[in-house]
């Protein structure tokens, strides 16, 4: 695969997007080969933490104006749905609700419909120096697929607009004080950051890990009584599924610790079905 790779190190898959003469644009090919990678990083048992980065100077600079709009605007209707289908279904449908954690790692230059994937993953670092914007508005069009509702969910009602109505860059830093990434580092500690975070997630059972993101995911839409009835269900189907008991133990472990403060960290338990 040309497009993507797939570089292994450890217990994190780090998946990369591999277009950097053309900065990581996500042409139909990338596409289709994205939705390939993901299913081998879910199978792939030996995989506990995905990070999803670009090759180069750039993240990505959103879609491949020249080639994805060429399908969609030549194709017969049948392959321009397919097209919409795969550019749609890795960088919504399966990142989103991606069953190991994911992080972006935002080496560069991040553009348009890049911020789909950046926003779908759980967390995300960026470099101070990476570069971000919406410049749909200067070639006359709208930050479209569900660029402008990803905005919505992660950034404030004037920030949004802001970014959507002017088209204007800004850097790491402004990115993780409106909320865009968690945090922003000198590039040179980028690497070293996000395997740092990789591990602090991989001490914690993966399939709590699994049933909280997806909790907080579904529910954030939802009324507030539909959500409480949601997350108690939820809590019942993790017992429910949970074979080794993990959360009996995680709680004796938890009230064991308290009760000797010398004890700086919690074992971690083997994983838990659901």
């Amino acid at each position: 695969m040309s497009n993507v790779l797939l570089e292994c190190e450890g217990s994190i898959g780090w998946v990369v997007l591999n277009r950097p003469e053309k900065r990581n644009a996500m042409n139909p090919a990338l596409n289709a080969e994205m939705l390939d990678v993901l299913d081998e990083v879910e199978a792939d048992d030996s995989i506990e933490i995905m990070v999803l980065t670009g090759a180069g100077t750039a993240f990505s600079a959103g879609m491949d104006l020249k080639e994805y709009f060429h399908e969609i605007d030549s194709a017969p209707p049948a392959r321009q749905r397919q097209v919409r289908r795969e550019a749609y279904g890795w960088q919504y449908e399966r990142l989103r609700m991606f069953p190991k954690p994911t992080i972006a790692m935002v080496n560069g230059w991040c553009f348009g419909g890049a911020f789909t994937p950046l926003v779908s993953c759980d967390l995300a670092i960026a470099a101070e120096s990476a570069t971000f914007g919406l410049s749909e508005v200067n070639w006359g069009i709208i930050p479209a697929g569900v660029v402008t509702r990803d905005l919505a969910a992660v950034l404030g009602y004037r920030t949004a607009l802001d970014l959507i109505m002017t088209g204007r860059t800004f850097d790491g830093r402004e990115a993780a004080a409106m909320g865009l990434v968690n945090s922003a580092v000198p590039a040179a500690d980028l690497r070293a950051e996000v395997i740092a975070l990789a591990d602090r997630l991989r001490a914690k059972n993966p399939a709590t890990l699994r049933a909280a993101k997806e909790a907080f995911k579904i529910s954030h839409d939802m009324p507030w009584e539909q959500a409480r009835d949601y997350l108690y269900a939820k809590l019942d189907q993790m017992r429910l599924h949970d074979t080794e008991n993990g959360r009996q133990r995680g709680l004796e472990q938890f009230l064991d610790k308290q009760l000797r403060p010398g004890l700086t960290a919690v074992p971690r338990e083997p994983p838990a079905s659901l």
